[in-house]
């Protein structure tokens, strides 16, 4: 099964279940939902305020934006509490930081153009220190929040850490990847070296790799940690007979035509 790009959630599912890759990035279904989609809309809407608001300073502006946002996001008005902790502490922490160069900036890295394999995703943003650091930012709106050394071992930061220096010709020790939690206001910040940069595009590599060996009906469900998280449960292999399966399938690709039908109208 051929492939030439891969991104940190691709690699995640890669290594968690085939048969859920298969779902979402072969056959491409839309999905039944998953348990967290409430807080997946909400972490959305947040990081869309500030993306759109990041130069603002008042709490008068960032709420005009929340409230054209939130019909989009289908985000509740319970959730008005946490969302004003999120924009004030946003703008208080938001007045340290230096030029923003960039948010929500999509890439597209090489990671072996020899064999036709990239790196791609969005930062949500990219800020220039005066002191020529660079400064990528990855919003979280989860309560739980990851300590540094955790951090250390996140392949999502190493490959934004990877995209800042292909794109902007900087050296590692001068890019700065951080998780910022604006539900509470904490910030965490990492550095990684070259060496640790270098064993994460070769292990990218390598789950290419197994993708690209594989063929359409050896793609196999795996029971983990994350399967009540799954929004493939409904249609997995581990969990209903072949018959459910086979009808269940057979209905997303026709959710997925009608949507698509949607798209086009519109």
């Amino acid at each position: 099964m051929f492939i030439n790009n891969i991104s940190a959630s691709r690699g995640d599912i890669i290594d968690q279940c085939l048969w859920k890759y298969k779902l979402k990035y072969i056959l491409r279904l839309p999905g039944f939902g998953a348990k967290n989609e409430d807080a997946l809309n909400f972490g959305s809407f947040i990081h869309k305020i500030f993306e759109v608001g990041f130069k603002e300073k008042s709490m008068k502006t960032l709420l005009k934006i929340a409230e054209a946002e939130r019909s989009t996001y289908k985000v509740p008005f319970v959730e008005n509490s946490r969302m004003q902790s999120c924009l004030e502490n946003f703008i208080l922490w938001n007045q340290k930081l230096g030029e923003t160069l960039s948010t929500e900036q999509l890439f597209t890295i090489p990671l072996d153009a020899d064999k036709d394999i990239n790196f791609v995703g969005i930062i949500d943003r990219v800020v220039k220190g005066t002191d020529g650091g660079y400064l990528v930012i990855d919003y979280k709106t989860s309560k739980r929040e990851k300590k540094k050394k955790t951090l250390l071992d996140d392949n999502q930061l190493k490959g934004y850490a990877y995209a800042i220096h292909k794109t902007y010709d900087v050296p590692f020790e001068k890019i700065f990847c951080s998780h910022y939690y604006p539900v509470t206001g904490n910030f965490v910040t990492v550095k990684f070296s070259r060496f640790q940069i270098e064993q994460w595009k070769k292990k990218q590599i390598e789950k290419v790799w197994r993708i690209r060996k594989k063929k359409t009906d050896e793609f196999w469900a795996s029971k983990n940690i994350f399967c009540d998280w799954c929004e493939y449960k409904d249609a997995c292999p581990a969990y209903h007979t072949e018959s459910t399966v086979c009808k269940r399938i057979e209905e997303q690709k026709e959710l997925k035509k009608t949507l698509n039908e949607s798209k086009k109208k519109s």
